[in-house]
């Protein structure tokens, strides 16, 4: 059965292009929006999956608006709601509402540098390896059971920008691979609260994921 998703953006929707352009088994029902402007919208139109504004500044509140964004998510049945670059802190009541049907992808490698920022945190640390993550959505910001991760490295003459750069290059490949895993069932949550993957098949992961070259 293919598996039927809705994806949540606020900006330019580049991680949700890279979904839907992976050739993934996923109905992708809907892209929701709580910015008007987002570019993303576009891109989805063009793609030809269907678009929703919920703008978050017409509500009272979070949990207002909360409440709006599951009523149309719910219209949809996704069994997953996929954030790519949704800039909302969402109310404990909407993520345990999606438990083990809310993923985000993060770019660090949690549980290093959750929140924001995390490019020029990760620099003023002086880390030498930096990237995303992939995970589940818990109450606690960016602390869920991790799905994947890719790395890449930190120059010695990197900016956030340049940092950044890099690791949104990663972001592209390692979000719909996590998809397509958690499309196929290949992605299960342990009983102590972490992730297992099934055996990794010819052509998963190679070694872009750790890219020293950029």
């Amino acid at each position: 059965m293919t598996m039927r998703a809705v994806i949540l953006i606020s900006g330019r929707g580049s991680n949700m292009q890279a979904l839907l352009e992976a050739g993934l088994p996923v109905d992708f029902a809907c892209v929701i929006s709580n910015r008007p402007e987002a570019a993303g919208l576009a891109i989805a139109a063009r793609h030809g999956v269907p678009t929703v504004v919920i703008d978050h500044r017409q509500h009272d509140g979070r949990a207002a608006f909360d409440a709006a964004l599951a009523e149309e998510i719910d219209r949809h049945a996704p069994d997953l709601v996929i954030l790519a670059g949704f800039m909302r802190v969402l109310t404990e009541d909407f993520v345990r509402h999606y438990a083990n049907r809310l993923v985000n992808i993060h770019p660090a490698l949690l549980p290093a540098f959750p929140g924001l920022d995390t490019h020029a945190r990760a620099l003023a640390a002086g880390v030498k390896l930096h990237g995303c993550t992939v995970h589940f959505v818990t109450p606690e910001v960016d602390a869920g059971p991790i799905i994947a991760q890719a790395a890449v490295p930190v120059l010695a003459d990197d900016t956030p920008e340049t940092l950044a750069a890099r690791v949104l290059r990663q972001e592209h490949r390692l979000f719909p691979l996590a998809v397509r895993w958690l499309a196929e069932g290949r992605v299960r949550l342990r009983e102590d609260g972490g992730t297992a993957l099934l055996p990794a098949r010819d052509g998963d992961v190679d070694d872009a994921l750790i890219s020293p070259t950029g």
